[in-house]
């Protein structure tokens, strides 16, 4: 299947639960682990407690129905707003939200947060306390000027965006594009952080190859320069294994804020 013909998460979705058993789930291969469970949580707690983000809003966009990177932020903000494109991604987040019997088990991802903050937190109270801070689940329209209409979002003082723009974007000036879209719902001088695949063409979920646009660091960190972003921080890890599942070459951390 060449890239033209492959599927794209907005617009044709994929399987929610079995993107997550293949990516983030407590069986999911250990070596993966690292780059999509690890990664995110171990950046995302050396940036919230060795900086100074924080606020009252932040704003998650993120790919499927991961929330495992937002453990992080509960000591540091008052309240998420979660935005999503596709309905079955929102249906799994609030089977989660609201502990309904089938709900996707991220008791993993809490204990593995609590290991590297080094706190002395029970998992279970890092899952009931990011559930209090998770307002509000939307649906975004991304051909919309306001993607939420007819909702208007709070300006945040941190976006957080994990692997959606690489998923949404048919190349990389569709990929500019899209970053500056996401970006005007920061306050001035608000905190975005992005989590990326280097020199990735496709992710699976189930048989299904889907489209992800390829791009390395030096296009990211111009990208966010371009638009108006001082850079704070970044973190490369180079992939260790080889997986039929995604080709990529290394995950990406960066953290910058507007002028």
């Amino acid at each position: 299947m060449d890239s033209g013909s492959r599927k794209i998460y907005h617009e044709h979705g994929f399987d929610s639960r079995q993107f997550l058993e293949h990516y983030v789930s407590d069986k999911a291969d250990k070596a993966h682990g690292e780059d999509s469970l690890k990664f995110p949580i171990e950046n995302l707690t050396k940036i919230f407690t060795e900086g100074h983000i924080r606020g009252h809003v932040l704003i998650d966009f993120s790919l499927g129905s991961i929330i495992h990177h937002l453990y992080s932020a509960c000591e540091f903000f008052k309240h998420i707003i979660v935005l999503k494109v596709s309905d079955r991604c929102i249906l799994e987040l609030k089977r989660w939200l609201d502990t309904r019997t089938g709900a996707f088990e991220w008791e993993h991802a809490a204990k593995l947060h609590v290991e590297i903050q080094g706190s002395s937190d029970q998992s279970h109270e890092k899952e009931e306390k990011l559930k209090s801070i998770i307002q509000h689940v939307v649906k975004i329209n991304l051909e919309k000027e306001n993607m939420t209409d007819p909702i208007v979002l709070p300006p945040a003082d941190c976006i957080i965006c994990a692997w959606l723009i690489g998923a949404i974007s048919k190349d990389q000036d569709d990929y500019i594009k899209n970053l500056r879209k996401f970006s005007r719902l920061l306050k001035p001088g608000g905190h975005l952080i992005l989590f990326g695949a280097l020199d990735t063409t496709y992710y699976t979920v189930g048989k299904e190859k889907l489209h992800y646009v390829t791009y390395d660091e030096d296009f990211l960190r111009k990208a966010l320069v371009g638009e108006g972003f001082i850079i704070d921080y970044c973190k490369v890890q180079k992939k260790v294994f080889e997986s039929d599942l995604i080709d990529y070459s290394a995950v990406i951390c960066i953290s910058a804020h507007r002028k």
